[in-house]
């Protein structure tokens, strides 16, 4: 089941905020990945189906720096074969203290045409990725090389990330507040709630920095529904 570009335009526009809220109501809790940022601010919004890395903890006798010799090591391999428009999402095991990657591993993927990339450890070279127009979110700076503490086992598995599970082909979404990851079967409904809900908020956060009160229009009595239509319809929304 792919993402309609009707879809992937809407969560575009909305924030991580609306879409928990989206998700909470249809029972889902676990879906914002806590404890990462963007590094580049500037960065487009971040809307892709997910291609997962995942990694477990180093062996000294099978990380050293010749593994990247092999063209089939599930890192360097993911970043060749990361389709384009999937955001490449890390389970790096909440580590941040070796890098998931570095400056060249991203700007390879954004040059291929990825939507983003996101790990909950962290990435060397993080000046130089901070200058892309590349969203890629991470936990912290991490000089040391990922084969001091990681090794990198599986594409494009379920994985956890931040402690979020992600499945190949849930929908990542991320904006300046961080990354929400959507499940792939509820994807299309969640994007239209949350392009709905986004348009009143917009309504409300007008009235309120007029001056008005919350009570009534958040949540909204039946009068202010009448009057969003009327400011929508105003607003070309």
């Amino acid at each position: 089941m792919s993402l309609s570009e009707s879809a992937r335009k809407k969560l575009a526009v909305v924030s991580t905020a609306t879409l928990t809220t989206v998700l909470f109501k249809r029972g889902f809790r676990n879906t914002f990945i806590q404890g990462i940022h963007r590094l580049n601010p500037g960065a487009p919004a971040m809307v892709g189906p997910a291609y997962t890395l995942r990694y477990i903890p180093a062996r000294e006798d099978l990380d050293h720096l010749g593994v990247f010799e092999d063209r089939s090591h599930p890192q360097r391999k993911g970043v060749e074969e990361c389709p384009a428009g999937h955001v490449f999402v890390i389970d790096s095991r909440r580590n941040p203290s070796a890098a998931s990657a570095g400056g060249i591993l991203v700007t390879r993927l954004w040059k291929r045409g990825a939507a983003g990339i996101v790990t909950d450890g962290g990435f060397r070279d993080s000046p130089e990725i901070a200058q892309l127009p590349f969203p890629a979110y991470h936990a912290a700076p991490a000089a040391p090389t990922n084969l001091i503490k990681h090794h990198a086992v599986d594409l494009n598995v379920p994985v956890a990330c931040g402690e979020v599970p992600v499945y190949p082909g849930d929908i990542v979404v991320g904006d300046g507040e961080g990354v929400v990851v959507v499940p792939q079967h509820v994807a299309e409904a969640v994007a239209d709630e949350a392009f709905e809900q986004t348009a009143y908020e917009d309504f409300v956060q007008e009235k309120v920095g007029e001056g008005r009160s919350i009570f009534g229009i958040y949540p909204p009595a039946p009068e202010a529904r009448e009057e969003f239509k009327q400011w929508r319809a105003a607003q070309g929304r």
